[in-house]
């Protein structure tokens, strides 16, 4: 099997960088004429799996936006999760887990490993400690699939932390972003990612990362092709994922307007495609 950056490069190349999010929001399900309950989300899910699947290189599901309903949504994300991966289309479960010992490996078993909830990479908060995420990083190495650290996210609560500087003078975020870098060595393109909020006006070095660079706040945030190309250094470009999901869902439910809508951001971000 190849390992996720190998087929995630694969499928950027053929179907172009963007990833799409599955966000069944309230009100975006209410904006479908859906119920608010795990009917509702299901019908959600199912619309935009019509839309991505097999149109995309990645297809990022907001698991919190599932558990909500309790069982029924989770068992929805399970369905959703099974049936993209079956057709190839892969999968990135947005989780942003992140703990200790365990209790991360049991996190890891669940979204990395042949579960229900398995998927081909998840999302993961570094701020236990990047060694905290040793069993995520393991796993994944084992099971072929892929890890994306949140590292300079666009929220500005985030700069606190991710800001900060550590005894040698680096950002956090840079330290993460490094951390991430020494598992790749060696890759076409590695499979340990970070997450670069596409709004930053100045984020880490990403030049020696050597792996997919998701970049959230594309569309309603305000992040786009300019702010995309500001952000990264040009030998980057063929590793950037720029996520879109509330910009690409508000055309739903119609799943032509859906596809016509990712059509036109691939159209948008050509400029990354190698």
């Amino acid at each position: 099997m190849k390992t996720f950056g190998a087929r995630l490069r694969h499928a950027m190349h053929h179907f172009g960088p963007v990833c799409v999010g599955i966000d069944p929001h309230p009100g975006l399900l209410e904006a479908w004429g859906l119920p608010r309950d795990a009917e509702g989300v299901e019908q959600f899910a199912e619309i935009c799996v019509e839309a991505f699947d097999g149109t995309v290189a990645l297809v990022k599901p907001q698991v919190a936006f599932f558990e909500t309903y309790g069982s029924a949504g989770i068992a929805v994300l399970e369905r959703t999760i099974e049936v993209l991966r079956a057709s190839g289309t892969l999968v990135l479960a947005d989780a942003k887990r992140g703990d200790i010992g365990s209790t991360m490996d049991a996190y890891a078993h669940s979204w990395l490993g042949d579960g229900p909830l398995g998927s081909d990479a998840v999302t993961v908060s570094p701020y236990l400690g990047f060694g905290s995420l040793a069993p995520a990083l393991e796993l994944a190495h084992a099971n072929h699939r892929g890890v994306f650290v949140l590292a300079a996210t666009s929220n500005p609560e985030g700069a606190q932390v991710q800001r900060a500087a550590t005894a040698d003078g680096r950002t956090v975020a840079q330290a993460m972003v490094d951390e991430a870098a020494a598992h790749n060595v060696g890759a076409h393109l590695g499979s340990v990612g970070v997450v670069i909020g596409a709004t930053l006006t100045e984020g880490p070095d990403l030049a020696a990362l050597n792996g997919p660079i998701l970049l959230p706040g594309v569309g309603a945030q305000g992040g786009g092709p300019a702010s995309v190309r500001a952000l990264l250094p040009e030998s980057a470009y063929h590793a950037a994922v720029p996520n879109v999901s509330r910009e690409v869902l508000a055309e739903g439910p119609s799943v032509s307007a859906l596809r016509a809508k990712v059509s036109a951001l691939q159209e948008d971000f050509a400029f990354l495609r190698h």
